[in-house]
């Protein structure tokens, strides 16, 4: 399983977001530090659910963190996280 589709199967089940969007980004890190030749370093998130609801934004990205945090100490080096609730979305 790729690390986008780990990202999405761990999101889905862990916030059942109303979307997910997920984009590998690590091809515009190349040489940089953390960045691999595979590629599936660095990702940017938006991930949209009804759990976000009465939460700041920093405990919306922990809550995300908290779900990744296995690929967090290994293949994702940098992970852009944009966290809003089905009404922000609008």
């Amino acid at each position: 399983m790729s690390v986008a589709e780990t990202i999405k199967d761990k999101l889905n089940r862990a916030l059942k977001p109303v979307r997910l969007d997920i984009v590998d980004d690590s091809h515009r890190h190349a040489g940089h530090v953390g960045a691999k030749d595979s590629g599936e370093t660095h990702f940017n998130v938006e991930v949209v659910s009804a759990g976000f609801a009465d939460m700041s934004r920093v405990a919306r990205q922990r809550l995300v963190y908290e779900a990744l945090s296995a690929e967090m100490e290994g293949p994702i080096h940098a992970l852009s996280i944009r966290a809003l609730t089905p009404e922000e979305d609008k």
